[in-house]
């Protein structure tokens, strides 16, 4: 039988991981159960593996997943999954495709309606710490179904660095833009400073400058002034493989 907080850790994880594809950050769930402390959420999710609800993946940050809710949750669970919504402007959430696309997703069942994949520009390794110098190779591609895509143009972009771990994107990872000049405030953009330098980071515009802003906090936020930074484009998905 689980406590009152272990029952909403539970809950609040279950639903962050339906609606984001990702676990929440330890902050978040402090923040979700009214804790003052991490190491309170560390002592529930540890109860909670050992009570066989949660499993921790191995070697991986913030990889928590649900292995079963009370029983008297499971038929709320079954009924709390609706049909995709239509793509909607909000903060990014990962849409991570899985496994080894240089196979061409051999042996992977595509729905009868999906269309074929689209080979998208890889645009070199773009930094998810320090800003990078900016490194254009259009001769390599790499291979996105198409249902990941919408309107619009897109590229993608190899991630370097860990700076962003807490918004679900590894170093190493393959993150989809499409390309445009402009993104709401709190959207995960491809930042040019100064015309020479690229970084993926988090857009905040505060007064008259703007601010970039890591997903670890072991990065500092970066703020300039509003004629040092223009938008690539905004970050709609990423692929990772294994």
């Amino acid at each position: 039988m689980l406590t009152r907080k272990q029952h909403e850790l539970l809950i609040f994880i279950d639903k962050h991981l339906r609606e984001t594809g990702f676990s929440p950050s330890f902050e978040e769930m402090k923040e979700a159960l009214t804790l003052k402390s991490k190491s309170g959420i560390h002592r529930l999710i540890t109860a909670l593996e050992e009570r066989g609800f949660l499993k921790r993946r191995a070697h991986r940050a913030r990889a928590l997943e649900v292995i079963r809710l009370p029983e008297s949750m499971a038929p709320r669970r079954a009924a709390a999954a609706p049909a995709p919504a239509a793509p909607k402007e909000a903060p990014f959430a990962p849409n991570v495709i899985r496994g080894n696309f240089a196979s061409n997703m051999q042996g992977v069942a595509k729905p009868a309606n999906e269309a074929a994949a689209v080979h998208l520009p890889l645009y070199g390794r773009i930094a998810a710490g320090l800003p990078i110098e900016a490194m254009r190779d259009t001769g390599s591609s790499v291979e996105v179904p198409a249902a990941l895509l919408g309107m619009g143009d897109h590229y993608a972009l190899e991630v370097a660095g860990e700076s962003m771990i807490e918004a679900g994107i590894l170093d190493g990872d393959t993150v989809i833009i499409k390309r445009g000049d402009v993104a709401e405030n709190g959207a995960i953009v491809v930042a040019l400073v100064d015309d020479n330098e690229v970084t993926l980071k988090r857009l905040r515009r505060r007064g008259n400058s703007i601010a970039l802003e890591a997903a670890n906090p072991a990065f500092e936020t970066r703020i300039f002034g509003p004629d040092r930074v223009r938008v690539q484009g905004r970050l709609i998905g990423l692929l990772r493989k294994y």
